[in-house]
């Protein structure tokens, strides 16, 4: 085992370069020449630290990132990255002025929005381009608005300028539910109906990772948008889905070091509320992580980590800084090894969906979940 002497930090994660490129390559292999791949890297990259990522896609290739909201694209900006860049959510009035003064691309969620945005790029001395994102079931962002008045707001704009179109999937994981072929359907009525009636559209994309795994070629356009897939992850498909034409690897893993360790009488209580009591004289290893550093609270009593190259569980309430872990078929462990609480060793892997199915939620919270007081290494 790695020991504390060894290692700068009580709680770090391990991000794999190598892994994060060769998943964007295998992405870009899956949808072939003619599609383009924008990289989601919103919410810091989905843990994985975005201005690292970034310039490690831009290297790659990518010529387009996607991001949340505006203050994540200038934040780019500012990290050096030169690629495009896509704010697919947040673009709130006093952001507006950025997107012009850092080279940002908004999408656009409400028709009465392009006027404004017009308004602000002519202001600015720019010409600035938009993409337009039509609600076609997903019941969140995004115009319902059909082509007619989609026309009457797009014409005539001098400085804003028309560029892409796009839509965001409900359920295209599930191949028992029609409601992706619904929003296809209305997606490329909207679609076709602006084509015949002269608009150009340069982008077109409707699809994430679940699509592109999968295969719904129909749903491609000539841009997808890969997050999950790059950081290793692609979610279980439901009933009769097509074969996989995509695997990638995790390109994280999450480590932390061993306290302090203790035996433990039989009856003892263990951790806040004392919710586990030995049944037998118990050796445990308290870890120096907790729910503050993103180790989910329901965890308690039901997560494994990986100690030694086995699995051991979590006994008693994960608290704010600390955690428990039964390591009494791990005597040999000791203060100051290193534990992996996300990642394998030897034949043993724990990854971020498994650890959602122990805390009943999903795997991009987990990740996401991971603290910024977590340093991130890059390997």
């Amino acid at each position: 085992m790695e020991k504390m002497a060894n290692l700068p930090y009580r709680s770090w994660v391990e991000v794999s370069r190598s892994r994060i490129a060769a998943n964007f390559r295998k992405v870009r292999d899956a949808v072939g020449p003619s599609v383009e791949v924008a990289a989601v890297v919103k919410a810091d990259a989905y843990g994985h630290g975005a201005a690292e990522v970034s310039r490690l896609l831009e290297a790659e290739g990518a010529r387009w990132l996607a991001v949340s909201n505006v203050e994540e694209g200038v934040a780019l900006r500012k990290s050096g990255i030169h690629t495009r860049i896509l704010v697919m959510a947040d673009c709130l009035p006093f952001e507006r002025g950025a997107l012009a003064e850092y080279d940002l691309t908004p999408v656009v969620h409400r028709l009465e929005d392009v006027a404004e945005l017009d308004r602000v790029a002519a202001s600015k001395g720019v010409r600035l381009a938009y993409h337009l994102k039509l609600d076609t079931g997903m019941g969140r962002l995004g115009t319902r608005a059909g082509c007619d008045q989609i026309l009457e707001a797009v014409r005539g704009r001098r400085n804003a300028q028309l560029e892409g179109l796009m839509t965001h999937f409900a359920s295209s994981a599930n191949y028992a539910s029609p409601q992706t072929e619904r929003q296809i359907e209305a997606f490329e009525a909207v679609r076709g109906a602006l084509k015949q009636a002269g608009v150009e559209l340069r982008w077109v994309h409707l699809s994430s990772t679940n699509p592109i795994a999968y295969g719904r070629r129909l749903a491609w356009g000539n841009m997808v948008r890969a997050g999950h897939s790059l950081y290793g992850y692609i979610s279980p498909a439901k009933e009769n889905a097509p074969p996989r034409i995509l695997e990638v690897e995790p390109a994280l893993k999450w480590k932390v070091t061993i306290l302090a360790v203790k035996d433990l009488p039989v009856g003892a209580l263990v951790g806040y509320g004392g919710t586990f009591k030995t049944a037998r004289p118990t050796r445990i290893a308290v870890l120096a992580a907790g729910y503050a550093d993103g180790i989910p609270h329901r965890m308690s009593n039901r997560g494994k980590v990986i100690v030694g190259g086995r699995l051991v569980p979590v006994i008693g309430s994960v608290s704010m800084d600390l955690t428990t872990v039964d390591i009494t078929d791990v005597p040999e462990s000791a203060a100051g090894d290193a534990v992996t609480l996300l990642g394998r060793e030897g034949d043993v892997e724990i990854n971020a969906q498994q650890i959602a199915r122990w805390a009943g939620t999903i795997s991009y919270t987990v990740l996401c979940g991971i603290s910024a007081r977590v340093p991130r290494v890059y390997v």
